[in-house]
């Protein structure tokens, strides 16, 4: 009898924000017949372009691209709606015979397509609503405090300034009646089944990466995300989760006359370099990474990463 045949192959690209994902998950796809898998919470909402990192319509047509610009601007979404919806995805990616590549910095969603999340009580938009409405009365740490009395241990484990993640830490609390870290020790997780799973994280230097941060921060406004955040609040008021996003938030403060157009610049910049050191975080906590130093960009990455993957195929 031969050998079974091995479990088809899933590569999962790591990276903080601005470290290059997009062109080394493109030079992977073209190179391996693979097709790219978004995992970018923000990325997922239409007509939300300029704050984003989507990759670009020039981009998009030379390989298929998955679960961009996929979600209404008032949809909420979450991390287990991302993983039902991926995990579809990759499979019938898998049916034909190609490669998926999962590319994106959003940790949660990225846990909760690999491991799987509990499952937690039904979701409450009207509690959501009076939540949403006190963070942008009285910000995001006013939504902390609460978690914090509800649940000091969860509290600890999201940031003060992730909103939605906040929300939900407080909807679970109440819903369940009882904490939110008890029920995810409690539960049992439900963890991805059917493929053999090679991570990938790029890891460029520290201040080139901000530098390319702080500059990519400048591009966003000038290439008008203002006029666009302008735009979706004239149309959905804040009823637009990414709304209270970096960038599309400090925009909003500009629109409103809570400050200038520089200070709001340099605000993103700044919330986007903590944004990355916390993606490198959460991603140095994942298994078995195969770390590449440097920016994704790079042709000699882009063939370092090519041959992790060709050896891993080769199998």
């Amino acid at each position: 009898m031969g050998s079974p045949k091995p479990e088809p192959l899933l590569v999962v690209l790591l990276g903080p924000t601005g470290s290059g994902k997009t062109a080394l998950s493109l030079a992977l796809a073209e190179h391996l017949g693979g097709e790219i898998v978004n995992c970018d919470s923000v990325a997922m909402y239409r007509e939300f372009d300029t704050g984003t990192a989507k990759p670009a319509p020039s981009e998009r047509i030379r390989v298929p691209h998955h679960l961009l610009d996929c979600v209404d601007p008032t949809e909420q979404m979450t991390a287990g709606e991302y993983a039902r919806m991926a995990r579809q995805v990759l499979a019938e990616i898998s049916a034909r015979g190609h490669l998926p590549i999962v590319v994106g910095g959003t940790g949660l969603y990225l846990r909760a397509l690999l491991e799987g999340l509990f499952p937690g009580p039904q979701r409450s938009e009207e509690l959501r609503a009076r939540l949403r409405a006190s963070a942008a009365r009285r910000g995001s740490e006013h939504i902390h405090r609460i978690l914090q009395r509800l649940d000091r241990a969860a509290a600890e484990k999201i940031h003060r300034n992730d909103t939605p993640k906040l929300i939900r830490g407080v909807e679970v609390n109440l819903a369940a009646r009882e904490k939110i870290t008890d029920l995810w020790k409690r539960h049992g997780r439900d963890p991805l089944q059917g493929f053999r799973i090679l991570r990938l994280g790029l890891d460029p230097d520290r201040q080139v990466l901000y530098d390319r941060i702080n500059d990519r921060a400048r591009r966003m406004f000038d290439a008008g995300l203002i006029e666009e955040t302008r735009r979706l609040l004239q149309k959905y008021g804040d009823a637009a989760p990414p709304l209270f996003s970096l960038g599309y938030r400090q925009a909003v403060q500009v629109i409103g006359g809570e400050t200038t157009r520089e200070k709001a610049l340099e605000a993103v910049q700044q919330a986007h370099r903590n944004y990355a050191k916390r993606q490198m975080t959460w991603f140095r906590r994942e298994p078995q990474v195969r770390w590449l130093r440097g920016f994704g960009d790079d042709p000699a990455i882009q063939r370092e990463g090519l041959a992790c993957c060709a050896a891993e195929l080769a199998r």
